[in-house]
């Protein structure tokens, strides 16, 4: 039985001498498996699949079809020829190291032609030698075939002869087209270093001869050289790739044109499809500050866990409390949670979500800077808000600033260098001017696009200042937030109110303006699960501002928290959480009919939606008095659920239960009168039973 090619899945990395291992079959099985695998080398075409190195991959696929007809002889006559060799282990030996080397060849051809061409023309001398060795290899296993041994005939054994002879004669090829081509391209990325802006034409005849003829082959190659960078270890490789992709960007947009609505629209909707938002991602895999799926689970002083980047934003924003439990950290240490990232990981692969974790230390990979790749990017963002400095006049106009705007949309998301090289050249505040309500109306994706690149922009700090000085920036984003066409646009607002939030003076800012909290309460009220995340998210950011708190209980917080309780219970009982406790008792008062729904997130919701409901629970217990007690005491089966939280909880949790137990019990001691907890209460006897009745001074003052 011939090895199915899926044993070899393709891959990206270049093949080395430990890429593949022998294939165990017998040797009628490895023969069969040869000459499929000496077919599929065949049948490649390097005059059309490659543009550079044709005349090594046309030798090899040459010898690879003459080795074709070796194997089908052999197979043919099998029983005579495979029962006259005299030395059938070092015959299924060589056989075993011959489909090695032909596996290598193969890959080696295919890496060539769907890699990154930029990458393929700097590595040309290693390709070629590449070819060589290879070819070399081949050439030394059938120095030890032993064609006498076998049954074959005059002609096989004089073809494996003319194979051997053409293998020993090879010779690695580089035509001087091809050098002069990759010195060019040298040439092109010195200039930009030195900060001189590359000639067009020069330009558009490089990526005419690499056969980079549109955008969407621009983004293929940006996509291939972004492979590359993984694959890579050695930090000056990296640099060097890292300044091909920022002149293919650059020559995108100056060759090619800002993409059009459709790709576009095409392009973000591929983007979006490589994302984990639609699945179910499970709660303990969320970051408790972002809600998404952290791919780097650290552990702070308390013990919580945060995905690295989130909790790192807030530490430097100043804060040195948890932002979970709201304690002082003792140390701003954080501890990698190895296991817990290793269960992220393989769930990703599960689900076939791409997984980018950092290395097993759980210290990020350092960024990889150029000099050439930084003025690149700078030349790109500058040629791209230059271009939308043109008044925008008519539909079309509008168009095509939305291809501009997606381009710096694109861009943004890349890096800390883009993001700063797009906010110096200007671009913050012609972005504002696509934020309105008629720029949704009449051109939907142009407001998601511009919003979405201020959310970009927004990552990097100094940006959080030039947005929020920047007039009528804050109104544009407040204007999506509650009006805008889409609710990808509105979930992107939300995330830019989280992200600005993160310096402790704009989250005073922000949490002042109506219309931002409006909207923010509104979207977690009424929108779907990822936009109501992405709401949520920012309302327990800005609830770290007491003054904030006030705003947001008369925006209707906690009353939305109640209400998509069920939905999103770890969510809303953690914003619930954050509001009562600087809230005081208008936000009790607020929540005391979603008592009940906190008594269900104990009973069912998840370790950490029930933590923050027990907190929850503490906290209006002990400023709510009495009512608030009763309330929670006539939930059938509490005491058992919070006995069960004490049991196996998380730390908090059980702490939290332990308080709740002990204030339930207080106020049942109460059935005789007394002070309790800071409220009063009156008992009415009967025969067989004591009730507890409020009085009108039960709410603590």
């Amino acid at each position: 039985m011939a090895i199915s090619p899926q044993i070899f899945p393709p891959r990206k990395r270049r093949p080395s001498m430990e890429s593949f291992i022998s294939p165990k079959l017998n040797d009628l099985n490895l023969l069969h498996s040869l000459l499929h695998l000496t077919t599929q080398i065949s049948s490649i075409n390097p005059s059309t699949t490659l543009f550079l190195l044709k005349r090594n991959a046309i030798a090899v696929v040459r010898k690879a079809k003459l080795l074709a007809v070796l194997f089908e002889d052999l197979i043919r006559n099998s029983d005579t020829a495979l029962a006259s060799s005299s030395s059938s282990s070092s015959f299924l030996l060589c056989l075993e190291e011959t489909y090695i080397v032909l596996h290598r060849i193969k890959t080696l051809i295919e890496d060539c032609s769907n890699g990154s061409k930029f990458f393929f023309l700097m590595q040309i001398e290693t390709v070629a030698d590449n070819f060589h060795k290879l070819t070399g290899e081949l050439s030394t296993l059938l120095d030890i075939f032993p064609v006498h041994d076998l049954d074959l005939n005059d002609d096989v054994q004089e073809l494996v002869i003319l194979i051997r002879k053409h293998c020993s004669q090879s010779k690695s090829v580089i035509e001087d087209s091809e050098t002069e081509l990759r010195n060019e391209v040298v040439s092109v990325l010195e200039r930009i270093k030195n900060e001189i802006v590359p000639d067009q034409s020069r330009l558009a005849s490089i990526f005419e001869r690499l056969q980079i003829r549109d955008s969407s082959s621009c983004r293929a190659e940006i996509e291939s050289l972004e492979d590359e960078i993984q694959n890579r270890s050695d930090e000056n490789s990296k640099s060097e790739i890292v300044a091909l992709i920022g002149l293919v960007r650059y020559a995108k947009c100056v060759l090619f044109g800002a993409s059009t609505t459709a790709a576009a629209s095409s392009a973000v909707e591929a983007q979006r499809r490589k994302q984990p938002s639609e699945l179910v991602v499970p709660a303990d895999f969320r970051c408790p500050i972002s809600l998404e799926l952290m791919r780097d689970p650290v552990v702070v002083a308390t013990g919580q866990t945060y995905d690295r980047e989130s909790i790192k934003l807030w530490m430097d924003s100043g804060h040195n409390t948890c932002p979970k439990t709201g304690q002082t950290m003792a140390h701003t240490e954080l501890i990698p949670n190895r296991a817990l990232r290793n269960m992220i990981a393989l769930w990703c692969r599960e689900q076939k979500i791409p997984f980018d974790a950092e290395t097993v230390t759980g210290r990020p990979s350092s960024r990889v800077t150029n000099k050439a790749a930084l003025e690149a990017t700078r030349m790109t963002a500058l040629f791209l808000v230059n271009k939308l400095k043109v008044p925008v006049t008519n539909s079309q106009s509008m168009e095509d600033s939305n291809g501009v705007v997606y381009e710096l949309r694109f861009l943004a998301k890349t890096d800390s260098d883009s993001r700063a090289c797009i906010a110096e050249a200007g671009a913050i505040p012609l972005l504002v001017r696509y934020l309105s309500f008629d720029v949704g109306v009449h051109s939907p994706s142009l407001q998601v696009n511009a919003v979405t690149t201020i959310l970009n922009l927004s990552i990097l700090e100094a940006n959080k200042t030039r947005i929020m000085e920047t007039d009528g920036a804050l109104n544009g984003v407040a204007e999506v937030l509650r009006s805008g066409a889409t609710w990808e646009a509105k979930a992107n607002a939300a995330a830019t109110v989280f992200s600005l939030s993160g310096v402790p003076a704009y989250r005073k800012r922000l949490g002042r303006k109506t219309r931002v909290v409006n909207g923010l309460v509104q979207l977690a009220r009424c929108g779907p699960e990822g936009p109501r995340r992405d709401a949520l998210a920012a309302i327990l950011s800005l609830a770290a501002d007491r003054e904030s708190v006030a705003k947001l209980v008369e925006g209707g917080a906690v009353e939305m928290a109640v209400e998509v309780m069920a939905a999103v219970p770890e969510e809303a009982a953690t914003v619930l959480e954050a509001v009562i406790k600087r809230g005081g008792l208008v936000a009790v008062a607020a929540a005391y009919n979603g008592i009940k729904r906190l008594g269900a997130v104990l009973r069912e919701g998840s370790e950490r939606a029930r933590e923050s409901a027990a907190a929850t629970l503490v906290t209006m217990c002990r400023k709510g008095g009495s009512e608030v007690v009763g309330e929670l005491a006539a939930i059938p089966g509490v005491e058992r659920v919070i006995w069960e939280i004490m049991a196996v909880g998380s730390v908090r949790g059980r702490r939290k239960a332990a308080t709740l137990l002990r204030i339930l019990r207080r106020w049942a001691a109460g059935l005789d009168g007394g002070e309790i907890e800071g409220f009063s209460t009156t008992t009415m006897t009967s025969a067989t039973t004591t009730v507890v009745v409020p009085t009108s001074n039960s709410i603590a003052q």
